[in-house]
C-alpha cells in the first residue's frame, strides 16, 4: 500500500469516527481521557524507553541541549500529561452549548450553538508531549484527530499514540478517533495538505520552516500557530529586581518553547545599571547575549547583535538586547519585528502600561510577568494546542472553545417567508 492510500484510509477512519463523536455523551469521552491517563502512568518504562532512541539518535544528530530538552520524557512530564488530562475532565464540555439565543417578530427563535470542528489534522515537531495534549483536547471537543509528529520524536509519538488510541476505543470511543501517520516520509505531509474532502483543519505546531510550509501549500483549511519572537521591554521606571526576575525566568527556564524571551529592550534611563546587572546574572548561566551598540558601550562583553537577530527566535539561551532612547522606540521596534505571541513590559507607570496594553498587536501583552505564562494550563484553559498568533476564528492559547464551531438552531411553528 502507498503512503497516500494508507493515509487516505486514516482519513476515511477518522471521518467515520467524526460523525459519531460529535453526538457522543459528555460522560463517554471523560472516561476515555481518565483511562488514557491511567493507561500513561502504568506504561511508564515502556514510555521512558522508546524516548530515550529518541534522545540517543537526537544527540548522534546534533540537536542542542533545548531541542533535547523539548523532547525528553522523564517520569514527572509523563505524570504532567496525565494529569493535563485528569484537568480537561474537570472543564465544561463546549459541544452542545447554545451561546445566544433570540426571538424574531415573525416567532422563529434562533440561536448559536457550539459543534465539534470534526477532523482536526495536527502537524508538530520535537515535543511529543504534544500528541497527548492534542488527542486529549481533540477528543473532549468532540473532534477526530490525525497526528503528524516529526521524526526527532518517532518512536515517542509512536507509543503515546497508541496507548492513547487503544484506551479511548477500550472506553467506548469509536476506532480512528486518534491516529498517528505512521511514517516520517515527508510524502506524508503533502498528502494531508490534499485531504480536504476528509480533514475540516489543519494546526501546524513548531517553527517558522514548517509553519510557512503548511500556510502555503494547504489546501485544507489552517489555524496558524505562532513563531513566538516575543520581547521584554525594561521601561525607565521599572523596578529593577522584578525586571532581572522576569528576564531571568523567561529566558532560562525552558529556552527552547515559544513563549520564551528572544529579544529585550532596556529604556536608557535604566540601562546603566540594569544591564550590567542582568549580564553577570545571565553569563552565570551560559546565555549568549547580542547587543546594539548602545548596550556594548555599557557591556562591551557582550558580542554585537545584527539585523537579523532582532526578528531570531532562537528556542536557545540566547538574547538580543536593544537599549531605546524612550517608551515609543520600544513600541516600534516591537510592532517591526513582533511575531504577535507574546510581549512584555516591566514597569511603575501606569499611564505607559495602559500605552503598551492597547497598542501592542499581539496575542498575549503583559504589565510586570514574565511571557512564559502564555500557555493554556496556565491560563486555566486545560492543555492547549498550540499558541494561535492569527486573527481569524482563534488566538492565543487554544483550549477546547477554539476546537469547536458554531452553527445555527432555528425554531419555528410553520412560518414561511413571504
Amino acid at each position: 500500500m502507498s503512503i497516500r492510500e494508507e493515509i487516505i484510509g486514516q482519513a476515511s477512519k477518522a471521518k467515520r469516527a467524526a460523525r459519531i463523536l460529535a453526538s457522543i455523551s459528555t460522560e463517554l469521552k471523560d472516561r476515555a481521557l481518565e483511562n488514557i491517563a491511567e493507561r500513561l502512568e502504568k506504561s511508564m518504562d515502556l514510555i521512558i524507553g522508546q524516548n530515550k532512541k529518541d534522545l540517543e539518535a537526537g544527540k548522534k544528530n546534533g540537536l542542542s541541549s533545548a531541542m533535547l530538552d523539548r523532547l525528553e520524557l522523564n517520569p514527572g512530564r509523563i505524570k504532567g500529561m496525565a494529569e493535563g488530562l485528569r484537568e480537561l475532565v474537570k472543564l465544561k464540555d463546549p459541544v452542545g452549548d447554545v451561546i445566544q439565543m433570540w426571538k424574531r417578530p415573525n416567532g422563529l427563535q434562533i440561536g448559536k450553538m457550539r459543534v465539534p470542528l470534526g477532523v482536526i489534522g495536527i502537524i508538530y515537531e520535537s515535543r511529543p508531549n504534544v500528541t497527548i495534549d492534542a488527542a486529549g483536547l481533540c477528543l473532549k471537543a468532540g473532534n477526530a484527530v490525525i497526528l503528524r509528529g516529526g521524526s526527532e520524536a518517532f518512536n515517542s509519538n509512536r507509543v503515546l499514540a497508541a496507548i492513547a488510541a487503544e484506551a479511548a476505543i477500550e472506553a467506548g470511543l469509536p476506532d480512528g478517533s486518534v491516529q498517528l501517520i505512521q511514517t516520517t516520509d515527508r510524502e506524508a505531509v503533502s498528502v494531508l495538505f490534499e485531504l480536504n474532502d476528509y480533514l475540516d483543519v489543519l494546526i501546524p505546531r513548531g517553527g517558522a520552516g514548517l509553519i510557512n510550509r503548511v500556510v502555503n501549500e494547504s489546501k485544507v483549511p489552517v489555524i496558524q500557530t505562532g513563531e513566538g519572537n516575543c520581547h521584554i521591554f525594561v521601561d525607565s521606571s521599572a523596578d529593577r529586581e522584578m525586571a532581572l526576575d522576569i528576564v531571568f525566568n523567561a529566558k532560562t527556564s525552558r529556552p527552547g518553547v515559544c513563549n520564551a524571551v528572544e529579544t529585550l529592550l532596556i529604556h536608557k534611563d535604566i540601562a546603566e545599571d540594569f544591564l550590567p546587572e542582568l549580564y553577570s546574572l545571565l553569563n552565570e548561566h551560559d546565555v549568549e547575549m547580542r547587543g546594539c551598540k548602545k548596550a556594548l558601550e555599557i557591556v562591551p562583553e557582550m558580542k554585537e547583535a545584527v539585523e537579523s537577530d532582532w526578528s531570531t527566535e532562537y528556542l536557545d539561551y540566547i538574547l538580543a538586547v536593544r537599549v531605546v532612547d524612550s517608551f515609543e522606540e520600544a513600541l516600534d521596534h516591537i510592532n517591526t519585528y513582533s511575531t504577535m505571541h507574546s510581549e512584555a513590559i516591566i514597569t511603575n507607570d501606569y499611564k505607559n502600561s495602559q500605552c503598551f496594553l492597547q497598542e501592542v498587536d499581539a496575542a498575549a501583552v503583559y504589565v510586570n510577568a514574565s511571557t512564559r505564562f502564555t500557555d493554556g494550563n496556565q491560563f486555566g484553559l486545560g492543555a492547549e494546542i498550540g499558541i494561535s498568533n492569527q486573527k481569524l476564528h482563534a488566538r492565543g492559547p487554544m483550549g477546547l472553545n477554539e476546537l469547536t464551531t458554531t452553527k445555527y438552531i432555528v425554531y419555528g411553528q410553520g412560518q414561511i417567508r413571504e
